[in-house]
């Protein structure tokens, strides 16, 4: 990523150096996911569509340690890979909107809640802004080359009440909770950034 953009990256000592974490990454972007491997503290384990898993970039995917999970259900398979890598105390990252689209945490589904209050793990929020400000010239899937993009990553906080339930009611609770600290964390950082 720092050879092909110039990321900037703030807040990144916030993220707990042991144990399990959940980065919760906005997505406007097809860069998103990648941008955070590449910067984060500590390596990562995206769950991604299982579209993105195609030709080459299957094994590549795989080998570095990504989730492939199928959006159309409950993939039983992703979800015991995910929180394997919690019980592991590594850290997985999940775009929490489902899918790309203005990155602005608006539309919440209930995955990120069930592997945090399931899985024991904080959230650390993410906010990457930039990627999605114009197209590149050369490639228009891409920001332009060498252009600035900004990785904040926030506050690191538990999404359940502290009851341990795993209720549908305790995981709509924690949704709401977990939707207004990611919408706080990405005002925050469009101050910090003045984008």
């Amino acid at each position: 990523m720092y050879g092909l953009f110039r990321p900037r990256v703030l807040g990144a000592w916030r993220v707990p150096a042991t144990g399990p974490v959940i980065y919760a990454v906005n997505h406007s972007h097809n860069v998103d996911g990648p941008m955070v491997m590449g910067v984060a503290p500590r390596p990562t384990h995206f769950l991604i569509k299982k579209e993105a898993f195609i030709g080459p970039l299957d094994p590549f995917l795989l080998g570095i340690g990504q989730l492939k999970v199928d959006r159309s259900t409950a993939d039983r398979t992703a979800i015991t890979q995910a929180l394997g890598v919690l019980e592991n105390g590594g850290v997985l990252g999940i775009f929490p909107e489902g899918t790309r689209g203005e990155g602005d945490f608006a539309a919440l589904r209930a995955g990120l809640a069930y592997f945090a209050v399931r899985g024991g793990a904080p959230i650390v929020p993410v906010a990457v802004l930039g990627s999605s400000d114009r197209p590149g010239r050369l490639i228009k899937a891409l920001p332009p080359l060498r252009s600035r993009v900004d990785v904040v990553f926030g506050d690191p906080f538990d999404a359940g009440d502290g009851s341990g339930r795993r209720t549908r009611k305790a995981l709509d609770e924690a949704t709401e909770r977990i939707q207004k600290q990611l919408t706080a964390h990405l005002e925050n950082a469009r101050r910090l950034t003045g984008r």
